[in-house]
């Protein structure tokens, strides 16, 4: 780089400075107060602070005294983002709090920590005025009575001892919330909740825990997006969900004896019902034996995992608006043909992607039935998984005679 060069960075106002050294990670904007006499103190009004401790970069105690140094000489009057990243390495627990103090100090409006062990996190957290985006991934336990967080919109926290209790006292405080994110590690209470999150428009719920022990009622009159992955410790209600236009399911199914069985199918009755009236469904994997609700706006169907040719024409029978079908893999060795064509084949049905996966005995059948009476299909996918050249060879030919319903439908193969 030419000295003319170097100058015309060095006389850049001190403001633009501290922005391009805030778009780099910390480490090397503080490296930058070696340049020059301008550049000295720079970095301490960087708006971004990133801290990831790196074992096989970072001695543990000089990484701890960096950012305590960092922290205490960083004067911005504005923190737009600040991150702590340890996993699998533990801290002095009063040092996290410290760190997290000074960056809501600083006017802190993204905040996101990762740590391996509970952390006792300050008070001033949870009254932080400027905060509009918080992840806490790491054991949270406790939640203070007095929860203030009026400018937070998105909310991700993964919570161990009675969750809901600390979750829904935490997003009681968070006026505007649009976002949550809520991971259960373990739970040991029996009590019901109701909670309503009228600002709430995307709500992702994983779980690491068993047995369904309670009932959750979420009443969410502005929600468009839902998950529930992993598997669950309680029986979700929706209520008032409307404006729900997509949603996606995968649950492992826990059932060791018939009455978890049960629980577990009631379980998933409460969540059709709840998510009856979406624009897209996506579902890994599910209980033969549900009774499915009648999906009346449903546009786009992904089935992951393997599925019976039986449910899945439950599915076309039940979403008469369908569209799009995505089919991951197909099980089962004895094809039953319905007696009835579903009501969305004839005139909605213009997609359909299909995994073979070790060829089953139902996939030329199914495909035979759905282009066959299809009318108004546009495109078949077939993707190839784990089969050999001889049977995609001999697949294709099959399906490139079976006659079709629509006359503008092609068929492609990919691998």
């Amino acid at each position: 780089m030419s000295s003319k060069n170097v100058d015309r960075l060095t006389r850049l106002p001190e403001e633009i400075r501290s922005h391009i050294l805030s778009l780099m990670p910390t480490k090397f904007a503080v490296q930058t107060s070696i340049l020059s006499k301008r550049w000295r103190y720079s970095w301490m009004f960087v708006t971004n602070l990133d801290f990831e401790f790196i074992p096989a970069i970072h001695g543990l105690n000089s990484f701890q005294e960096s950012v305590d140094l960092v922290m205490e000489l960083c004067k911005t009057s504005q923190l737009q983002s600040f991150r702590l990243d340890f996993p699998g390495w533990r801290f002095p627990n009063s040092r996290v709090s410290n760190w997290i103090d000074k960056a809501v100090r600083l006017n802190v409006r993204e905040l996101d920590i990762e740590v391996v062990e509970q952390v006792e996190l300050p008070l001033s957290l949870f009254t932080c005025k400027t905060l509009t985006k918080l992840r806490l991934e790491t054991a949270f336990r406790e939640c203070p009575c007095r929860v203030n967080l009026p400018c937070l919109k998105t909310l991700a926290i993964f919570v161990y001892k009675n969750p809901f209790l600390n979750a829904f006292k935490l997003i009681a405080g968070c006026p505007v919330l649009e976002s949550l994110y809520l991971k259960v590690s373990w739970y040991d209470g029996v009590e019901d909740y109701i909670s309503r999150i009228p600002t709430l428009k995307r709500l992702k719920l994983t779980f690491l825990c068993s047995p369904v022990v309670n009932k959750v009622v979420l009443d969410v009159p502005n929600l468009e997006y839902l998950f529930v992955g992993g598997t669950p410790c309680s029986i979700f209600v929706m209520k008032n969900v409307s404006s729900l236009v997509e949603a996606s399911i995968s649950l492992y199914d826990f059932t060791y004896d018939h009455l978890q069985k049960l629980t577990f199918e009631h379980l998933w009755a409460e969540l059709l019902k709840g998510v009856s009236g979406v624009k897209s469904l996506s579902i890994k994997t599910m209980s033969s034996t549900l009774h499915l609700p009648t999906f009346l706006n449903m546009k786009h169907l992904e089935l992951k995992s393997f599925w019976p040719s039986r449910r899945i024409l439950q599915f076309l029978e039940n979403s008469p608006e369908l569209k799009h079908l995505y089919i991951d893999k197909l099980e089962g060795s004895c094809w039953i043909e319905p007696k009835l064509v579903p009501a969305c084949m004839p005139t909605n049905l213009t997609t359909i992607k299909f995994s073979v996966y070790k060829r089953s005995k139902c996939d030329i059948p199914f495909l035979k039935y759905t282009l066959g009476n299809a009318e108004a299909l546009k495109t078949v996918t077939i993707t190839w998984a784990n089969s050999r050249v001889e049977e995609e060879s001999e697949l294709c030919a099959e399906l490139l005679k079976l006659s079709r319903a629509s006359r503008y439908c092609e068929i492609h193969f990919l691998k």
